[in-house]
């Protein structure tokens, strides 16, 4: 694209040092780019100023806080916000596809993306993993994230369409990295899953007639917390249900750890139920 796209860049960062190129270089084509960081300890910041990309550091609370800190408090002058994580990148296709869209003559206010989740080299197609939507494309002011501390979404004020390119999820930091963070998420859902019981609200609540992740919600929240054996139902229904056999040795590796972690939430959800 010879024009820059109208478009303002937001990617979150804690020590992204190995994923931050490849994301930063993918956007190049956007009029503005911040990178805003939860104060890293490795070249994050250099990297993010040899791309010419606005440098912004903010002590970090959770990720819907912070993330909603930024569309809050900075400077963007582009219509349109693109939020990516440090470990995903846009395609050219999907950069085209982009620009087009906000260039219509009537866009809608959101665009859902489907990511391409990257599990040790293979891309998973099962798994229930693929397509996996998230609102990522949407006009300055019209949207927010709710207030949940893990797996937070885009609560958009007005219409939402779905682009067709994907956007691609692959993670440079090895396994190792992969296992530290999942134990951090998993803390994080089994405190969500407590809050929910207590009737937390986020600003998308369970429900049949919702977008696809209220739909998804009504398992979640109102019918998986009262099943049995959830980390053996979790791999039957990721492994055979949704084929993740098909996706070879990584696919049953990712189906394992997948129940592990479900096994991990309980536990530390027992855990905060107990009285001290």
């Amino acid at each position: 694209m010879s024009a820059r796209a109208p478009i303002a860049v937001l990617v979150p960062t804690l020590n992204e040092e190995k994923n931050l190129p490849a994301c930063l270089s993918s956007v190049r084509w956007a009029a503005e780019i911040f990178v805003v960081d939860s104060c890293s300890t490795d070249g994050t910041r250099e990297i993010a100023a040899a791309a010419k990309a606005n440098f912004v550091e903010h002590a970090f609370e959770d990720y819907a806080a912070q993330k909603n800190w930024a569309l809050q408090t900075l400077p963007i002058s582009q219509p349109w916000i693109l939020i990516l994580d440090a470990d995903e990148r846009v395609s050219p296709d999907l950069a085209r596809e982009i620009a087009a869209v906000v260039a219509a003559p009537n866009p809608c206010d959101g665009y859902y993306i489907n990511r391409r989740f990257m599990f040790m080299g293979r891309w998973l197609r099962h798994c229930g993993w693929y397509p996996s939507w998230n609102l990522r494309l949407f006009r300055r002011g019209h949207a927010h994230y709710e207030q949940r501390p893990v797996h937070e979404h885009m609560v958009v004020q007005g219409s939402v369409g779905y682009l067709q390119n994907d956007l691609i999820h692959a993670d440079e930091r090895g396994l190792a990295a992969w296992l530290q963070r999942h134990n951090h998420y998993s803390t994080l859902e089994a405190q969500a899953r407590a809050a929910a019981q207590t009737s937390l609200k986020t600003g998308l609540e369970p429900g049949w007639l919702g977008s696809p992740v209220q739909r998804k919600r009504v398992i979640k929240e109102l019918i998986w917390p009262h099943l049995p054996a959830k980390p053996l139902l979790w791999f039957v229904y990721m492994y055979i249900l949704r084929a993740g056999f098909l996706d070879g040795r990584q696919g049953f590796s990712f189906c394992v750890l997948q129940a592990m972690q479900e096994h991990h939430i309980g536990l530390k959800l027992r855990e905060l139920r107990e009285p001290k």
